[in-house]
């Protein structure tokens, strides 16, 4: 018997990959997220399997599903939205797993931020303008955030932020980011990504708040901060497929014949 931690990606159900939907599709017992994954997923289950959406639940009560699964011998699909070592809350039930002895293994999903670059038809590494991806949270209700991890620290790299959980968060996010990358700098708001009723929200770190206000959003967006998000079309090529850039595949010679 083993436990299958699955990302379903962001909420698209073609955007799971093709391992996590064919390990849904054998197993006899499969908990999801409710709250984030798309019924359309788990319907792949077998007829006869035991689906149970554990947005209501406790850890407990999920560990106690899958005790009750492992003595019956019952591989056991644990469907978690985007991909699991995200902010998925899977620590903790691996450990539980561990403690009592029971098997599991993890497949990756698409993670929120990749499908929304992607619907956005934006590159977030351009360069010589942005090299790196910080994805991150604000502390709210959740779980304080470790020494050093402030959006001070984070935002001083200039990276570009993709900022999960904070939505209602705008304000602060403001105050800490606007003396780093400027008040002008853009923010885009991705909603629901991979839903039906997907939606992004263009603006700077001066009016994205009010933006947010007056669509009503609240919850399940992630929030992109940086000067990649309007490098436009002034920015240099990557060295990757310079003629002149000489690499094991691309030899010397061969560079100079191209160049």
């Amino acid at each position: 018997m083993t436990v299958h931690f699955i990302g379903a990606g962001p909420g698209d159900p073609e955007l799971i990959t093709v391992r996590g939907l064919k390990l849904i599709e054998k197993c006899k017992v499969c908990l999801y997220a409710g709250s984030l994954v798309p019924p359309a997923i788990v319907e792949a289950a077998p007829e006869d399997a035991l689906v149970m959406d554990t947005a209501s639940m406790t850890l407990d009560e999920i560990i106690d599903e899958i005790a009750k699964a492992h003595e019956k011998d019952l591989d056991v699909a644990r469907v978690h939205s985007g991909d699991p070592s995200i902010y998925g809350a899977t620590a903790e039930q691996m450990r539980r797993l561990d403690d009592l002895g029971i098997e599991y293994d993890v497949t990756p999903g698409v993670p929120a931020f990749a499908a929304a670059a992607a619907a956005l038809k934006t590159e977030l590494t351009i360069p010589e303008i942005a090299q790196s991806i910080i994805v991150t949270r604000t502390s709210m209700k959740s779980s304080g955030m470790p020494e050093g991890e402030d959006l001070e620290t984070l935002g001083r790299s200039g990276a570009t932020l993709a900022i999960h959980l904070s939505v209602r968060n705008l304000g602060e996010i403001y105050r800490k980011l606007a003396p780093l990358y400027g008040e002008d700098c853009p923010v885009i708001i991705a909603y629901r990504v991979g839903w039906p009723d997907e939606a992004f929200i263009h603006g700077t770190l001066a009016d994205i708040r009010e933006k947010a206000k007056a669509s009503k959003i609240t919850r399940t967006a992630l929030i992109f901060v940086g000067p990649a998000l309007k490098a436009g079309k002034e920015f240099r090529d990557s060295a990757l497929y310079d003629a002149n850039h000489v690499h094991v595949l691309r030899p010397k010679k061969k560079a100079k014949e191209t160049a």
